[in-house]
């Protein structure tokens, strides 16, 4: 599995606008393109960032998928009144505990690894800091997109609700203290998000 990651610095005031795009625009366009397991948009109404996720049943899919693509992303940014970057990700993680709900959040960190060391860092996840986030109180599932050739990684973990995100800020932040111990890698960013379309149908990967 692979995904394409769309992030967006968007006018906040037009957010609602961008999110009623994607949804009933975006959606059911790109899901007609072979390949295609879905999509996800998180929103930042504060600071205007947007992340939408598309997911592809393997790295062809979403190549090939690229020029298809491209006018619905342009449409989408002009709409949200910002610019955009796009990464390509392998999809090396993906559990679920329960459903999301209307009132889900998402707490995602950007880390990055030694390319060389790519492995043990990739089971240091799964082996040690998902058992961790399965514990936190509304743990809904969590997710980790790598790109080996960089070693920059990107986790995202969904909460019930925002009540579970600020509940385990305190325990999260050891996470990943002691990830950036005991597994070498470099924590270059945290933020929270509404997550505002929830629509991927990516299988269980552990």
């Amino acid at each position: 599995m692979h995904a394409r990651t769309t992030t967006v610095s968007a006018a906040p005031a037009a957010i609602d606008a961008g999110i009623t795009h994607v949804r009933e625009e975006v959606l059911p366009q790109l899901m007609q393109i072979p390949g295609c397991v879905g999509l996800s948009m998180l929103v930042d109404r504060e600071s205007g960032r947007c992340i939408v996720t598309a997911a592809w049943e393997s790295e062809d899919a979403m190549r090939v998928s690229a020029q298809t693509v491209m006018p619905l992303r342009d449409r989408a940014v002009e709409l949200l009144g910002g610019t955009a970057s796009v990464r390509e990700w392998e999809v090396a993680v993906m559990h679920r505990t329960h459903p999301s709900t209307d009132h889900s959040c998402v707490r995602v960190t950007w880390f990055r690894s030694d390319p060389a060391n790519f492995d043990p860092a990739l089971d240091y996840y799964k082996l040690s800091v998902l058992p961790r986030l399965e514990q936190f109180e509304g743990f809904c599932s969590a997710s980790l997109l790598v790109d080996r050739t960089t070693g920059d990684a990107v986790s995202s973990v969904t909460f019930e609700s925002l009540q579970g995100v600020e509940r385990s800020r305190e325990t999260a932040a050891g996470v990943r203290a002691a990830a950036t111990q005991e597994a070498g890698i470099e924590i270059t960013d945290v933020a929270e998000f509404e997550l505002a379309l929830a629509h991927l149908h990516v299988p269980e990967m552990v």
